[in-house]
């Protein structure tokens, strides 16, 4: 049965790329430009047979949770290495790099002491660390996301103490300032003797459900002081006592563990060369490192299926794009992008070479829009291609950057890093947590996810022009500003000194 609505969904896909009467003076799509019965082939392979939920489930049951620089982790880039190398890829093989430092995660438990007793649910953000052995009991006192500044003058009222962070008020500061100043409260609670930190992400909450999520602080971000995630409900019971002016008191035990100096991790790599001008290379990939309360299905064993069941359709279609297409599953995305900055680092000389990248990594929904990381001056040509996909679904384009995922050192350097968004409403509750596996993601999604992700990116290597080159230093550094990526990336010590340089420059005279 699932064979004949395969069959009657990539006949749908072929008729949406049949040839349609198109005005010539816009850019031209796979009706002209000649790709058309190339693509028609890779969406029946993607439609009729995908593989991409069979790599799912074995990722997901098999390797399981995959933080980066972990046992677990390693054994996910030597599973990718042998997937590439069985269905056929060229070059394949592991990239080395450099995680800053390790870590794993202990135990976390809580209780309510006071006013009544009972147990609280809460999770170990990641790279933070540990109470006393067997733990500390203390009261709980709020500190206001809004208003660090004011909070931070007074660090000694921490001491002994469980920090709840609460949103009050009007913030001080844009969302980005505030949470690269967290970091700084962290730093400074730890310093002062707090037991605990409840709130991770910023200070946000779960999304509710009873689950907690867990993540970074920071890009490369580690920190001395445990800091928890605490279920929305047990959350909001804390902040109603206080409220009432009554003060709880908890019992918190968190054991984490850091490694002494730097731990090795890779990213996947394998080819398709293309057959006339295999120096220029399209990226295609997801990340495959994922967080540990669960299997990592939705973030992002997603993004890393998608990028093997494209690579497979595409390879048993039997076509060859006229530029390579290079398949990468990055690590180290939870961490910081650090996978993909290495890679944009490990292939500097490459880059005037590379076309672009793309990249999906937007939980488990289907995709709705191709976001073009800045470079507007393609949003014209890529839009013929998503209206060949009108008939199967919406697919919007447009110039937006997506800074959260591996696209953005892409877009850092003037190359579109073109994010695949997804209409995914449940991944507020998978996201992070330990909702976060494979019952979460339906199989026909995926399937069409991975055959969209197959037939962009034979698109855009197999075009006869050539889709993008990189911007100027000049022209990026004015993009990043005008999507207003430039705090966040200064925020966090990622502003490059040479666009520094240039604004400095460009800055009108005193």
């Amino acid at each position: 049965m699932r064979k004949i609505f395969g069959a009657i969904a990539a006949v749908a896909l072929m008729a949406a790329l049949a040839v349609r009467a198109e005005d010539k003076s816009r850019a031209k799509g796979p009706n002209e430009d000649g790709t058309k019965p190339a693509l028609v082939r890779i969406a029946g392979e993607g439609m009729l047979d995908s593989h991409a939920f069979q790599y799912l489930t074995e990722l997901s049951d098999d390797v399981g949770s995959r933080v980066t620089g972990s046992p677990q982790a390693e054994k996910a880039v030597e599973w990718g290495v042998a997937k590439m190398r069985a269905m056929g890829l060229e070059n394949v093989h592991a990239e080395k790099w450099q995680l800053w430092r390790g870590w794993a995660r202990g135990a976390a438990q809580a209780e309510l002491l006071t006013p009544i007793r009972r147990p609280l649910h809460v999770d170990a953000m990641g790279w933070t660390g540990s109470t006393a052995a067997g733990g500390a009991d203390g009261e709980v006192v709020t500190v206001n996301m809004f208003d660090l500044d004011g909070e931070m003058k007074n660090m000694t009222r921490f001491s002994g103490k469980v920090a709840l962070v609460v949103t009050r008020g009007e913030p001080n500061k844009s969302s980005i300032q505030l949470f690269a100043q967290f970091g700084d409260f962290l730093r400074a609670a730890g310093k002062a003797g707090a037991i605990a930190v409840i709130g991770g992400q910023g200070g946000g909450t779960a999304a509710g459900m009873n689950l907690t999520h867990t993540g970074i602080l920071g890009f490369d971000a580690d920190f001395a002081v445990p800091v928890v995630s605490m279920t929305a409900e047990d959350q909001g019971q804390l902040e109603r006592y206080i409220a009432r002016g009554l003060t709880p008191r908890v019992h918190f035990n968190v054991q984490n563990t850091f490694s002494s100096g730097p731990v090795e991790s890779a990213n996947v790599v394998g080819e398709i060369r293309g057959r006339e001008n295999p120096e220029q290379v399209l990226v295609v990939g997801g990340h495959l490192d994922s967080w540990d309360l669960s299997e990592g299905a939705t973030d992002n064993g997603m993004g890393s299926s998608c990028t093997l069941g494209a690579a497979d359709a595409i390879l048993r279609s039997g076509m060859k794009p006229r530029r390579t297409i290079r398949f990468v599953l990055f690590t180290g995305e939870e961490q910081g992008l650090d996978g993909s900055f290495a890679y944009v680092k490990q292939h500097q000389a490459e880059m005037a070479n590379h076309l672009g990248s793309l990249i999906l990594d937007s939980g488990q929904g289907p995709i709705r829009s191709f976001q073009l990381g800045g470079r507007d001056d393609l949003v014209e040509t890529f839009k013929p291609f998503a209206r060949a996909l009108a008939e199967i679904r919406e697919v919007n384009v447009d110039d937006k950057l997506e800074d959260g995922t591996d696209t953005l050192p892409f877009s850092m350097v003037g190359l579109p890093g073109i994010n695949m968004d997804q209409d995914s409403p449940e991944y507020k509750y998978t996201h992070h947590s330990a909702a976060d596996a494979l019952e979460a993601v339906k199989p026909d999604i995926l399937a069409q996810d991975a055959t969209l992700m197959a037939l962009a990116a034979y698109w855009i290597a197999d075009r006869p022009e050539r889709f993008a080159s990189p911007w100027s230093a000049e022209k990026t550094v004015k993009m990043l500003v005008e999507q207003h990526e430039d705090a966040m990336l200064k925020a966090f010590g990622l502003w490059p000194k040479a666009y520094a340089d240039i604004e400095k420059k460009d800055a009108p005279p005193n």
